[in-house]
Parts: C-alpha cells; structure tokens; sequence
C-alpha cells in the first residue's frame, strides 16, 4: 500500500478522535492540513474532503469524519 494521508483541520474534535484511532492501531501516516496545496490537489483529483478527517492514499478513501477502529481495521487488513 502507498502512504497514508490523513487530512485534518485546526480545532476539529473528530480529528482528534480519530488521530486517537490511529495511534492505537499503529497506522502511519502524513498528516495535512485541509488548507495545504497537497490537500487541495488531492481534492481537484477527486478526493472528497468535505468531512474531516479523511484518510487516503491518495486514490481511495479508507475513512472519513469519525473513524471506527474496528471498521478502520478491516478495511485495512489488520488483525
């Protein structure tokens, strides 16, 4: 799998949930700021972005707005 983008905003309660989320399952990722040129460009290539957070690698959309650890896992093949 390519890398993981995470997009988040600045005082975003669901971005701090779901960063939560991550961290305990071990998922690295680079993190981007909605605002960000990267975030932008991923959003001209379809990207949807209009429910923080959202993570992709760039081609699909794994998970937006707040993340499920469970669902999250599954999708991504972790046991």
């Amino acid at each position: 799998m390519s890398e993981l983008l995470y997009i988040t905003a600045e005082d975003c309660h669901l971005c701090e949930h779901s960063r939560t989320v991550l961290d305990q399952l071990g998922i690295e990722r680079r993190e981007l700021n909605v605002d960000s040129d990267d975030a932008m460009a991923l959003a001209a290539r379809g990207i949807p972005l209009s429910f923080l957070p959202v993570l992709t690698d760039g081609e699909r959309v794994f998970a937006y707005g707040r993340f499920s650890a469970k669902r999250l896992a599954a999708e991504l093949g972790i046991s």
